[in-house]
């Protein structure tokens, strides 16, 4: 068998938490007999046309980029030749272009969509959007919810519901590096007290203003590692509050993120919109052994953090709220290490990739996509 993955981003160009899912499940499904190839646009194609872990990453050229979607010509010829060799296409939403090639080249055999959020940001957009989108869902074989929760929340998922199943998403922890003990000391040595982390993107929807807001009143560090466009105002926002206990630590590698996990008292994730679809740095956590504190927004992070169990869920853009819970971890350590401890457990029976490409292999061979 051989499947078709669609997105706009992939391997060698980018690699953020959709393009890690496609490459999760390319990588595993080849176990089952599956090949696979991922159709994506790059600004150089002929460049980024590459083998990557047992499939292809095809790449069409990137004419334009418009309110974070991408437009190309090419795209299309390229969809029809490389969809007519698949026995599976499997698209990943949400990406209109996507939605253009499947209508106007439509492959004639099993389609799946991932549906991986929401379009949150582009409302207005959104309304003209609307009716390709929803000719695109209905004429799709079937459709995968990352979570229960997103199933459950999402307006557009529940008009597709006879027609949607949950398989969330996992991650390989053979991907991940693990620290040296003098990588960890050279960490703990800057940090010697106790720290919560942050790791992502600095995106609008991350909550971290609440984050900032919260360590007016923690005896503990906050550390953020990440860069993007909001961490010019977050730093403003915790220099004028003359905040000495946050610490932006920019990007950094995965040894030493490894090395953070491993340190950190838990892992908070404040994010506030559902924007924040699912939260692949919470499976990050979890595969680390790590007490989670997220917030409900009625998105997969409360799927990944079972509150009471892995971790506290708390109300979104609630300072104070964030600021008990971290005193709280901080002051009972054995709590926290009974999170942590139910987090690992919950990775090693749901959050693995290799629990999620199970699911998809055996979502490719059964009847429920012919």
């Amino acid at each position: 068998m051989r499947v078709l993955h669609v997105f706009k981003t992939y391997h060698p160009d980018t690699f953020g938490g959709v393009e890690r899912t496609i490459h999760a499940i390319a990588k595993g499904a080849l176990a089952y007999g599956i090949q696979s190839d991922v159709l994506s646009l790059s600004r150089d194609p002929e460049a980024n046309t590459v083998e990557f872990d047992g499939h292809m990453a095809y790449k069409a050229k990137l004419d334009l980029e418009f309110a974070s979607t991408g437009f190309s010509r090419e795209a299309f010829s390229k969809f029809k030749d490389l969809s007519a060799r698949a026995d599976v296409v499997h698209y990943h939403f949400p990406w209109p272009s996507m939605d253009l090639m499947h209508l106007l080249h439509h492959p004639g055999k099993p389609t799946v969509v991932t549906y991986h959020s929401d379009i949150v940001k582009q409302k207005l957009l959104l309304q003209l959007y609307k009716p390709l989108m929803h000719r695109f869902l209905s004429s799709v074989t079937r459709i995968v919810a990352t979570s229960p929760n997103y199933l459950e929340s999402s307006e557009v998922l529940q008009r597709y519901r006879d027609k949607t199943e949950v398989i969330p998403i996992g991650l390989d922890e053979a991907d991940y590096p693990r620290a040296s003990q003098e990588l960890k000391d050279r960490w703990r040595m800057r940090f010697p007290k106790p720290f919560f982390l942050f790791v992502g993107v600095l995106r609008y929807y991350k909550g971290l203003h609440t984050l900032i807001e919260a360590a007016r009143s923690v005896d503990a560090d906050i550390l953020i590692a990440g860069e993007g466009p909001m961490e010019g105002e977050l730093k403003a926002q915790a220099a004028s509050a003359g905040l000495t206990n946050v610490n932006f630590l920019g990007a950094v590698s995965d040894l030493d993120k490894a090395a953070l996990l491993e340190l950190c008292t838990a892992f908070v994730f404040p994010s506030h919109l559902r924007s924040e679809a699912y939260g692949l740095s919470l499976v990050e956590a979890a595969m680390f052994g790590k007490p989670m504190i997220s917030c409900e927004i009625g998105t997969g992070t409360s799927f990944v953090n079972q509150h009471g169990e892995t971790g506290i869920v708390v109300k979104p853009q609630d300072g104070s709220a964030l600021a008990i819970v971290i005193n709280q971890l901080v002051e009972d350590q054995a709590l926290a290490l009974s999170f942590g401890a139910a987090a690992r457990l919950r990775y090693t029976r749901s959050l693995g990739a290799d629990v999620m490409v199970s699911a998809y292999a055996d979502l490719y061979l059964s009847d429920r996509v012919r």
